[in-house]
């Protein structure tokens, strides 16, 4: 597709990347993950009253991992509401677009700019939102509404970097591609090709390919 314009389009979707139990509750959430939920729970409701697309990412994780596929870590935490809006992308890699129908998902629905939030800024969200912008699409990233983990000190090179540090390190990566929103309260979304509303059709889990 094309590049557009960031300033031309409001969001039509939002990634709903890797809000999963494992990364919000319990010894390996987030810091700050209580502020990130509220923020990404405001940000879905904005998009489902606009009639944009919703899209939980889902990753599946290694054995043994905190989010191993079917284990409590692996749980959503945000719900998913029925209507054909809103869906569930399982990814196995970094990067949503990477094997897994999302990029369908997104052309086929006319979508042409997204906002993402979640986590891992530094890992997951990045990816996702380099290779939008890399397929031409308008990117929005809210500073407030993604979240990582503190990256541990180095012996000798560096202390330890904050969690809030390195989300806003990672999304400043990005460039001026990016439309880097500092409050999520701020993004305000369209839907697809001007449509509105929602009917009773529930929503759909899409796997990688």
């Amino acid at each position: 597709m094309e590049r557009v314009d960031r300033e031309a389009f409001l969001p039509e979707a939002l990634l709903v990347v890797d809000i999963q139990k494992a990364s919000v509750a319990g010894p390996g959430a987030v810091p700050g993950a209580a502020v990130l939920l509220e923020r990404t729970a405001e940000l879905i409701g904005r998009a489902r009253r606009s009639g944009a697309l919703v899209i939980h990412v889902q990753n599946d994780g290694a054995p043994g991992a905190g989010d191993e596929p079917h284990t409590p870590g692996w749980e959503l935490h945000h719900p998913v509401v029925d209507g054909p809006l809103e869906s569930v992308v399982r990814k196995r890699r970094a990067d949503a677009f990477d094997g897994t129908p999302l990029g369908a998902l997104l052309t086929g629905s006319g979508v042409r700019a997204l906002a993402v939030c979640g986590v891992m800024s530094d890992i997951c969200v990045q990816a996702t939102a380099r290779t939008a912008l890399e397929r031409g699409y308008g990117v929005v990233l809210p500073y407030d509404a993604h979240a990582t983990q503190d990256i541990p000190a180095a012996p000798g090179i560096s202390d330890t970097v904050p969690a809030a540090t390195a989300s806003r390190a990672a999304a400043w990566a990005l460039g001026q591609r990016a439309d880097i929103t500092a409050h999520s309260a701020d993004v305000i979304f369209a839907a697809p090709g001007g449509r509105t509303g929602r009917d009773k059709a529930g929503p759909s889990t899409l796997s990688q390919a």
